[in-house]
């Protein structure tokens, strides 16, 4: 399987027309659609669903589109660090990260590197810590900002020595508002809105202690800033870190801690024994540098 052809397919599955393909490809229209027959005899299955007008992906078509979005992804970015130089630092670095307080420990990071190595440009993924971490195994990107509990025993890595708190949040006219913390029992009549991540829920059923058996999850939400919008609408409280409300409307929106605390860390982790490009690799250096400093 080639690379050249990987690229027809996925040229083909999104604009669904051979003949618009092929002047995109700057190839004929017989040249693209062989290449496209050989590469399903090559695989023994069909990938398209042929019309009249337009063309269609079958399922092993769909699935055969995302796993070649991420090959011809890997083969850009390893071409790119491969023509880095140390002379000349020009690489793109990607980040992973979730909605978390430790992102602007990150930013500073990346700005006194930016002073550094000015052509440096960023890629910044958010993501769960799990999905941050899967998508660094598969070599998609090169630095993880991972919210702890987090396994972390494949990955070189650095503990920032934050502290991210988490919170709960509710309209300014809810009566829970009159209180300074949140506790267990204050819960366990209410729609609660819960993180996707089977750690973090392990963390805060220990929270709920007892009480977690009688508590009423209405939905599971991997980004904060949509479960505040449950919220907002009186739909739930959701369960979140302080640091991924940044930008809350105190005029609509409350937090409230939780008590007792329920507290988590942050690494910034990268895969052990995985080649980097000439950036990642002085972006590496330099982050260890920094917080050695702090």
């Amino acid at each position: 399987m080639e690379i050249r052809v990987l690229k027809y397919f996925l040229t083909v599955a999104r604009e669904e027309n051979i003949t618009k393909a092929a002047e995109i490809l700057h190839i004929t229209q017989p040249t693209l659609s062989r290449q496209l027959t050989q590469l399903e005899e090559e695989l023994g299955v069909t990938l398209f669903h042929r019309g009249s007008r337009k063309i269609s992906l079958t399922n092993e078509g769909i699935l055969l589109r995302r796993r070649a979005s991420e090959i011809i992804e890997l083969v850009d970015k390893a071409e790119h660090e491969i023509l880095e130089s140390e002379d000349k630092i020009e690489g793109k670095i990607s980040f992973a990260c979730g909605e978390i307080t430790a992102v602007q420990i990150l930013v500073d990071v990346i700005k006194a590197f930016q002073k550094k190595y000015p052509l440096v440009t960023y890629e910044l993924l958010t993501i769960a810590a799990d999905g941050a971490r899967d998508n660094i195994d598969r070599g998609l990107i090169d630095i993880g900002l991972l919210l702890e509990p987090v396994s972390i025993d494949k990955y070189d890595f650095i503990r920032l020595g934050t502290t991210e708190r988490y919170i709960t949040i509710m309209r300014t006219d809810d009566p829970l508002v009159k209180q300074e913390a949140i506790k267990p029992k204050d819960l366990v009549d209410k729609p609660i809105i819960l993180p996707i991540r089977e750690s973090v829920l392990g963390e805060i059923a220990s929270w709920f202690g007892d009480y977690y058996k009688d508590i009423n999850v209405i939905l599971r939400s991997n980004m904060s800033t949509n479960a505040s919008i449950f919220a907002e609408k009186g739909l739930g409280y959701p369960i979140t870190i302080e640091g991924s409300q940044p930008y809350l409307d105190s005029n609509k929106m409350v937090m409230r801690r939780l008590e007792p605390d329920l507290l988590a860390t942050t690494v910034l982790a990268w895969k052990r024994h995985q080649p980097y490009g000439i950036a990642t690799n002085k972006f590496i250096e330099f982050a260890k540098e920094y917080f050695k400093q702090k």
